[in-house]
């Protein structure tokens, strides 16, 4: 009797995973460079400056607070179109005189809970209620949106003196940063280690790629989407607490479209809008550059419809390459 030693093939998943999200992270970077070489050809006495530079990141804060909490619902097999709008319901929730009057950790307080309560909301409609993510989700945007300017009865309103400690995340700097951009750094440090070394993280792939897989492998499908929209909820939260800071207000107006920029950056850091592949490197790479791209426009007095051309083309392009990526024998 012969035995025959084979070599045992790698898991599709696993590759498919890890060893296109490493090229992909190259080819973002590769972009982000090109923008740089961009800006400093263009602009070359305003791009470079640490005001700029430090203007980008805190830009960037807001929407990749918001992206990182989209990717593990997009990871996850969902999609979460009212972020933008819990973001501004948050706000105006923690800028009422009624909250503000308990002092800024109760404002805190309230917008982590009041964004964390409306993920779950999402959360029970799509995995309890059996309702279509798009739909759940584009129902919470209008309703958030609708309830936010109820609050706040149409107005602007603007953080109190006293309170001043919002607005110190955006105004103290530390190492030339404001506070806010280390912020977004810690929830994305965070959010890359829940992804990445967790169980949590793992089952996410799971109930992305294959629920049914998933619910025999004895995951709780049903809790775990919950929990995935309850996260995209604090996420926005804590957006909301950067964009109070930014703009000492809250506003039902706060994160108009946001929902499509943390999208499109999503899909761009090459997270599959099918689920069961994704990261939040790729992700941030994504947020910064559209980020770059519009300090770009600016810097170069072009037109804001022309930057929404150039995100669209850009979209397009992401989501063509995924669709060959998968067509890419293994």
């Amino acid at each position: 009797m012969t035995f025959t030693l084979t070599k045992k093939k790698a898991d599709p998943p696993e590759r498919a995973r890890r060893g296109p999200g490493e090229i992909r992270h190259l080819g973002l970077l590769g972009a982000l460079g090109l923008l740089v070489v961009v800006g400093l050809v263009t602009q070359p006495g305003e791009f470079a400056t640490g005001g700029n530079i430090s203007g980008i990141l805190t830009l960037a804060a807001t929407i990749g607070v918001i992206t990182v909490g989209m990717t593990f619902v997009i990871i996850g097999g969902g999609i979460d179109l009212s972020v933008g709008a819990l973001m501004a319901l948050a706000s105006v929730w923690a800028t009422t005189l009624a909250t503000q009057s308990y002092g800024p950790v109760v404002m805190v307080l309230c917008a982590v809970l009041v964004g964390t309560g409306a993920g779950v909301v999402n959360g029970l409609l799509i995995a309890y209620g059996r309702l279509v993510p798009f739909i759940a989700t584009l129902a919470m945007l209008v309703a958030a949106r609708g309830l936010g300017q109820r609050i706040s009865e149409r107005k602007t309103q603007l953080i109190r003196p006293e309170n001043n400690a919002i607005e110190s995340l955006a105004t103290t700097r530390v190492l030339g940063l404001p506070l806010v951009v280390y912020l977004f750094a810690a929830v994305a440090a965070a959010g890359w280690v829940l992804l990445n070394r967790t169980t949590f993280g793992r089952r996410t792939f799971a109930v992305g790629g294959n629920p049914e897989a998933a619910r025999l492998a004895g995951i709780d499908v049903r809790r775990h989407t919950l929990a995935l929209y309850a996260l995209s909820g604090f996420c926005c939260g804590i957006a909301a607490l950067i964009i109070m800071a930014r703009t000492t207000t809250g506003s039902a107006t706060h994160g108009d479209l946001y929902e499509l920029d943390a999208i499109a950056a999503v899909i761009i850091g090459g997270t599959l809008l099918t689920g069961g592949r994704g990261t939040v490197v790729g992700s941030i790479l994504g947020v910064l550059v559209f980020t770059i791209i519009t300090n770009l426009f600016v810097l170069n007095g072009l037109q804001t419809t022309d930057q929404l051309i150039a995100k669209g083309v850009i979209i397009v392009v992401a989501v063509l390459l995924q669709r060959r990526g998968l067509r890419t024998p293994t």
